[in-house]
């Protein structure tokens, strides 16, 4: 039966024990300045009156008067334990158990007459180790061994007259004091919790209004673009309808896929709106789906630039470089910016032709887009009547998100071109 015991216990079950009984089970103490002063005072506080009982009431040297010292003997002990057992409250914090350990030994060699000579420091010790220990199996053992040596006593301790005023005041006081920090803090809680209700409802209209801001920029960018070629297709079907039917029925199919490509980019911006829209009878999805396609980017250029060619001007489209997928919003950035700067040349520089160029780097993406002028419009530095140059805002406010820059301004002669410049992460 024994040898069956000992081979239970082996050096590594045993090792296993130990661990579980010193694992800190909590949050090792952080203890503060302020809270090491206030330890420093109490100490200080408890070994100068267990001293004073120890010179007063073991002794009687504070009251001997005339009479006689007694020997070194009869209290240098009593005063060596005395300071043994409060000298370590100034750690109680930092080293709740360690504390409770000294203390408990220095009640062990405490007279039986002069329990008091020990007994506010241990009831501190175990209470700084119930409160403060990370180490929760040893500490209930420790309190337990406390509770046991201050109960083999013969006589706690009595309070003496004179002290009752001050165990009546005192409680008060600190409860009173109690009351009132947690009041402040209270009030203090409830101004901070006020304070960020104001600022996340702040930053709840501030991303409002940034979404509506760009909501209005992708607008602007559908309809202005796909209008302005829809108008003019319009007006070509229009004044070559009686001459050239063919002419003008192919004008007309421009004008239809205008509309449709302007319908579906649309549905692409007010999708960001809601996801539960009325059935359109246009809409190749199911009744009531929003059209999710992805946005454009740079690989829809072929058909923007084919779709303004249709107009009648001349479009080019130039990509340099090692061609690469970019992040979304950057890809439809760089799309705006070409849309942007041809609906402009259609609707300023009648009789023009258009380049566009795409590079692709290592470090930067570059779209550029030139015209050779045609026949003068509005001004495109100053935008026109209904845009107000919202257009060009828009691009500069959208590049800048990605950390780029956009210029305008003349090219060569009559001309004009329009550059945006992407930084890019290094290949």
């Amino acid at each position: 039966m024994a040898d069956r015991l000992l081979e239970r216990v082996k050096p590594d079950r045993l090792g296993e024990w130990f661990t579980r009984l010193t694992r800190p089970t909590g949050p090792p103490p952080r203890p503060t300045r302020r809270g090491r002063t206030f330890d420093a005072a109490v100490a200080l506080a408890i070994g100068v009156s267990s001293v004073y009982y120890v010179l007063d009431n073991m002794t009687g040297i504070v009251d001997r008067g005339d009479r006689p010292v007694p020997a070194p003997g009869e209290w240098i002990g009593p005063v060596i334990v005395a300071i043994i057992a409060s000298a370590p409250l100034t750690l109680r914090r930092r080293y709740p158990l360690a504390v409770l350990w000294i203390v408990l030994a220095a009640v062990m060699v405490t007279p039986h007459d002069a329990p008091r000579l020990t007994f506010y420091a241990c009831v501190v010790a175990a209470y700084s180790a119930a409160a403060y220990s990370p180490h929760r199996i040893p500490t209930l053992a420790s309190l337990g061994v406390a509770v046991l040596l201050v109960s083999t006593d013969s006589a706690l301790p009595t309070v003496p007259d004179q002290y009752a005023p001050y165990l009546i005041l005192v409680p008060i006081v600190v409860a009173a004091n109690g009351l009132r920090t947690w009041k402040l803090r209270t009030d203090e809680g409830r101004k901070r919790l006020s304070a960020m209700e104001r600022e996340q409802a702040e930053a709840l209209r501030r991303a409002v209004e940034h979404e509506r801001a760009r909501i209005a920029r992708e607008l602007h960018d559908v309809v202005t673009h796909n209008v302005s070629v829809m108008v003019i297709q319009a007006g070509a079907a229009r004044k070559v309808m009686d001459a050239h039917p063919d002419q003008a029925r192919e004008a007309l199919l421009a004008v239809e896929a205008g509309g449709r490509a302007a319908m579906t980019e649309l549905r692409h911006v007010m999708g960001l709106l809601t996801t539960d829209t009325p059935a359109d009878p246009d809409s190749p999805g199911p009744a009531g789906m929003v059209d999710l396609a992805p946005q454009p980017g740079l690989g829809q250029l072929e058909t923007l630039v084919a779709r303004v060619c249709k107009t009648g001007m001349p479009v080019k489209l130039t990509v340099t470089g090692q061609r690469r997928p970019l992040p979304s919003g950057i890809e439809l950035a760089a799309y705006r910016v070409v849309q942007e700067a041809l609906t402009n040349t259609v609707k300023h520089a009648a009789g023009a032709s258009a380049a566009v160029t795409v590079d692709y780097a290592a470090t930067r993406l570059r779209v550029e887009i030139t015209d050779t002028g045609g026949t003068p419009g509005t001004s495109r530095t100053t935008g026109s009547a209904t845009g107000a140059g919202r257009g060009l805002i828009g691009l500069r406010e959208r590049l800048a998100v990605y950390g780029g820059t956009l210029r305008t301004g003349p090219h060569r002669a009559d001309g004009y071109r329009v550059t945006a410049l992407i930084p890019l992460e290094a290949s």
